[in-house]
Parts: structure tokens; C-alpha cells; sequence
């Protein structure tokens, strides 16, 4: 009988860093209104730095910043921008740095449809902030992708 070795303590408590870090980040990403701005992922970052016992100072901030390293506050990051809404079956991506929302169909092989992606537009709250002007989405093979409201109107 041939049995699997067990994996790594390194191995397990890298897992187990990974998923505390996603659900945390889950967890408290309504938390920080305005939700969908650069601002609300500025004010879950200095919570995570003060909780970690960060001052608040500048220095301190970007100290704690440079500890995560990019491949870490990237992944936390899109685990902020991003929702999953099995319902309508698609999953929001809607970082403010990007130049759109992206809207991709949960399961593979389906294409994103114009009403459903209204309604999870709606669902997330990002409508008033995305363009309502569907002649400007555009489908792009699976996904479709919405520009965000223009400052000017």
C-alpha cells in the first residue's frame, strides 16, 4: 500500500498563511467605504499595518508595504477588487486602476451576457460608477468588459 507523503511544515504553514490572508482580506473588504476606490484599499492597508503594530507614520507604512512584496499585495489586492457572484454566474473584477470592470462567467465555455452583467453590476454596487452606456461595453471572447464613468460625467 502506497501512502502519500505528508507535505512540509513549510509547505503547510505557507497554505495556511495564504488562506488567512484571503479570508481576511474577504472578511473586511466592505469595511472600508468609499468600496471601488483607491482610497478604500489605502484605509484596509494602514488597518492591516496598525494591526500589525505599525505606527502610522509614513516611513512605518511603506516599511510594512515593502514587507508584503509585490506577489503578496498583488493577490491581496485582486482578492479586494474581485467578487464572485455564483448566482448570476460571474465572477467582477474591478480594480480603479484598471481601465475597466471585467465580468467573466464563472463556469468555462460560457459567454458573459449583457443583462446578467448589468445585474451583477448592480449587485456590487459598481453601477452608478461604471458607464451606462452599453453600445461602449464590449465583449471580448468569454468576458465583457465596462469602462468606468468618465469624471466628467
Amino acid at each position: 500500500m502506497h501512502q502519500e507523503p505528508l507535505p512540509s511544515v513549510a509547505s503547510l504553514q505557507g497554505t495556511l498563511f495564504d488562506f488567512a490572508i484571503a479570508e481576511l482580506v474577504r472578511s473586511h473588504r466592505e469595511s472600508f467605504p468609499p468600496l471601488w476606490t483607491a482610497e478604500s484599499w489605502a484605509k484596509l492597508m494602514i488597518w492591516l499595518a496598525l494591526s500589525c503594530g505599525c505606527s502610522g507614520e509614513v516611513r512605518a507604512l511603506e516599511a510594512f508595504a515593502a514587507a508584503l512584496g509585490p506577489a503578496l499585495t498583488a493577490r491581496m489586492r485582486r482578492l479586494f477588487f474581485e467578487r464572485e457572484l455564483s448566482d448570476l454566474n460571474l465572477r467582477v473584477m474591478a480594480d480603479p486602476a484598471e481601465q475597466q470592470v471585467l465580468l467573466l462567467p464563472l463556469d468555462a465555455g460560457l459567454d458573459a451576457d449583457f443583462a446578467a452583467a448589468g445585474a451583477a453590476l448592480q449587485a456590487v454596487g459598481l453601477s452608478d460608477r461604471v458607464t451606462p452606456d452599453r453600445s461602449r461595453w464590449q465583449s471580448l471572447e468569454a468576458l465583457l468588459a465596462v469602462p468606468w464613468q468618465s469624471e466628467s460625467g
